[in-house]
């Protein structure tokens, strides 16, 4: 029986109309900042062939500045921008310190039915801003009174400690690696947990690796495992956010709880000698396929097998999902390796002791006695 079509009154067929309009001036915002559409010759320079294509290189360079998950971040919080600015009646170019304080303030406290954000979503906000009008060819001083005084204002009403996930132990690891099939899922995901935990790395750093350099384009490093008199290892070359940097990382005491074992076997019976190391698999789960896993995977990996294992079991599902992510990995090798700080520090890539303290989540604090060192 075919259903009778509903008429729309004029308004709404006018609302939703200007809704399609909004979310198509949204969209090419968005991949105006994320492509670098931007850079383009200047307007007393006439075009050519080859000045054309050193455009479009430019372009490519000046996506590559920033990765992949920031330029996405920062194309989002400009669509956001602007369409509260049309909606308050104002146009976001060029900067206004005083519509973007106000700006802040409805993140802070919102007068609509938006929920308010948290101070370091806010603070992210604005530096996607700042970008997004640097890529405009305008500066955006943060410093200005309508901006600093508000943001500060926010920051000492509203400010929190920072919520940390938490940190994924030795014992915790093994229980959910113990969770996996032995197909060849199961043994991707062991290298990946094993990997990540081994190496304490992020999740964007596990599936942007490749088995040799330059095998890809989107390439954020690549392997070599080499022996050595204790069993030799997995080197990783990474192209973190501090620069190139190298993750060593050695043999475990077994070959069921190491991590270079397990990589070795994943891409073994994977078949992968070329191009990126864990990547999807056919539908049966028998076949490793060609595309590279998305860094998500990793996210859903760590909250599948942390529910299976029983970690946290006296929380209930929705607070034991809230408490891990990622991070858990790197938190777990900077809480639990028993070494000299200095040695973590490397390993996560950290460029000052402080920020590695961060992830330490059970450190001896007081290992260096202050108080008595003053004679007290």
């Amino acid at each position: 029986m075919s259903e009778t079509p509903k008429i729309e009154p004029p308004d709404a067929k006018k609302s939703r109309s200007e809704s399609l309009d909004t979310t198509n001036e949204d969209g090419r915002n968005e991949r105006e900042t994320a492509s670098g559409d931007t850079i383009a010759l200047p307007d007393h320079v006439a075009g050519s062939g080859s000045l054309d294509r050193l455009v479009d290189t430019a372009r490519d360079y000046a996506k590559a500045s920033t990765a992949e998950n920031t330029n996405k971040a920062y194309a989002a919080d400009w669509k956001h921008f602007a369409r509260w600015c049309r909606l308050k009646g104002t146009d976001p170019l060029p900067p206004s310190p005083e519509m973007i304080g106000l700006y802040l303030t409805d993140l802070a406290a919102p007068t609509g039915p938006s929920p308010a954000l948290s101070v370091s979503t806010i603070d992210r906000r604005l530096s996607g801003l700042a970008w997004n009008y640097a890529q405009r060819g305008f500066t955006l001083d943060r410093k200005e009174r309508h901006i600093a005084t508000v943001l500060a204002g926010i920051k000492r009403k509203h400010g929190k400690p920072p919520v940390q996930k938490e940190a994924i132990l030795p014992e915790d690891i093994l229980a959910m690696v113990a969770t996996l099939p032995f197909g060849l899922r199961g043994l991707r995901d062991r290298a990946i947990l094993l990997i990540g935990y081994a190496g304490g790395l992020r999740r964007s750093e596990i599936v942007s690796l490749d088995v040799g350099k330059d095998d890809t384009d989107d390439s954020g490093g690549w392997i070599e495992i080499l022996d050595g008199k204790d069993g030799g290892g997995a080197v990783l070359t990474l192209n973190a956010k501090t620069g190139w940097r190298e993750v060593e990382i050695g043999r475990g005491s077994s070959d069921q709880t190491c991590p270079v074992h397990a990589l070795e076997q994943w891409l073994h019976f994977a078949k992968i000698d070329f191009g990126p190391v864990f990547v999807r698999t056919s539908r049966d789960g028998k076949r490793a396929l060609e595309s590279r896993l998305n860094d998500k995977h990793v996210a859903r990996l760590i909250k599948a097998t942390v529910l299976k294992s029983g970690i946290r079991a006296e929380l209930p599902e929705k607070d034991r999902l809230a408490l891990f992510s990622g991070h858990s990995l790197r938190a777990g090798l900077a809480s639990s390796a028993e070494v000299d700080e200095r040695f973590v520090q490397k390993q996560l890539g950290h460029a000052s002791a402080e920020m590695t303290r961060r992830y330490q989540r059970r450190r001896d604090r007081f290992r260096v006695n202050l108080t008595k060192a003053a004679g007290l």
